[in-house]
């Protein structure tokens, strides 16, 4: 029974310990393909469900607010990148995942010559005009500059498209 017990523990623990890292980020931000504040949505497939979330990225001197909200405007996650580092904003739980995928994103988003200055080289990868990876798992298939999708293992995809304001096409 203890034994039963501590192995299941031990699975457990495994399997929290087998989170994905997230991607480096550099110490300076790098070139956006679009200028700032964007607006994203991202479709999430994850085996048999699919989420849709809405994600604002804006500027604030060198400081980048990622903000994650659920189609109700609901927060889910807020992060600011400060000199590469991550900083939870505001009173939401820490959320791991979200700081993975921004990580992701910030590199899917920024132009190949902002890469080769602030990636290191063995982080990257670019395959084509219309894909890259990064490491350890990331996939980023390119339809046009803001509508691609990522893909992390093989497991989960996000699908990415701007939303465009009627303001400011």
């Amino acid at each position: 029974m203890v034994r039963s017990l501590i192995l299941g523990l031990c699975l457990l623990l495994g399997a929290c310990a087998a989170r994905t890292p997230v991607p480096p980020v550099p110490l300076v931000t790098p070139q956006l393909q679009s200028q700032l504040p964007l607006t994203l949505q991202i479709q999430r497939q994850a085996e048999a469900s699919e989420e849709v979330w809405l994600l604002v990225i804006q500027a604030q001197g060198s400081t980048l607010r990622w903000s994650l909200f659920d189609p109700m405007g609901t927060p889910l996650a807020r992060q600011q990148l400060v000199a590469g580092t991550w900083h939870d904003e505001g009173l939401l739980p820490p959320n791991p995942a979200a700081r993975e995928l921004f990580a992701a994103l910030l590199f899917a988003l920024s132009t190949t010559s902002s890469i080769a200055q602030n990636y290191p080289a063995q982080s990257w990868q670019i395959i084509s005009d219309t894909q890259r990876t990064l490491s350890p798992n990331w996939r980023i298939d390119y339809s046009k500059p803001l509508d691609f999708t990522l893909e992390a293992g093989g497991l989960t995809r996000y699908h990415v498209t701007q939303i465009v304001s009627r303001e400011n096409p």
